[in-house]
């Protein structure tokens, strides 16, 4: 199928979960994420939700994270260029809601991608090789491209079924580990 069916798809399915269906998921996603690492001193790039798309709620794993001594890392978006610029988290009054209703820095020390150890995705839904279907303006392939090669990519996903994308591209960059509610899954690639 092609990403933009996909996409259609499973925002639709995403939009039909209920609030506590999506807190749940949400803890178990965190609770596996928390597993995998040593997460002190680490760099970490981190999405907020978009709260009307009903994304991962990772408040909660920003938190942690925060009280693991992890360095917090989010992203500003320009539309105009389709590129995120990262910026060190370093108190939530920085956090703005966006006119695309996207939380976002505001101010802030500018963060060098190449010296981030782990990024976290946002996506819709991914195929076996870890591609992933997002939102289609490719602003985390661009991201990725200017981290450093061996930078952990790690999506985050409340549905664990894979699909096949038959419009995966030269500069779609896969995931490592795909977390879902029901388990933690790694991908060949990493």
């Amino acid at each position: 199928m092609l990403k933009a069916q996909l996409r259609k798809v499973y925002k639709t399915k995403r939009a039909q979960l209920a609030q506590i269906e999506l807190e749940r998921c949400s803890a178990e996603i965190a609770e596996h994420l928390f597993s995998l690492l040593d997460w002190q001193n680490k760099k970490i790039s981190l999405f907020l939700p978009i709260e009307r798309l009903k994304e991962v709620n990772t408040f909660p794993i920003l938190h942690h994270l925060r009280d693991l001594g992890a360095t917090i890392l989010l992203s500003k978006t320009n539309f105009e260029t389709n590129e995120m610029e990262l910026f060190v988290l370093e108190n939530e009054q920085q956090i703005q809601i966006n006119e695309w209703g996207i939380p976002e820095p505001i101010g802030g020390q500018k963060f060098n991608p190449k010296e981030v150890d782990v990024v976290i995705l946002p996506l819709l839904i991914s195929d076996k090789k870890g591609y992933r279907v997002g939102y289609g303006k490719g602003f985390y392939d661009r991201f990725l491209a200017n981290c450093k090669p061996d930078v952990l990519k790690i999506g985050i996903n409340f549905f664990g079924e894979f699909v096949a994308i038959d419009d995966v591209n030269e500069f779609d960059v896969p995931l490592d580990i795909l977390i879902t509610p029901e388990n933690i899954h790694q991908f060949k690639n990493s």
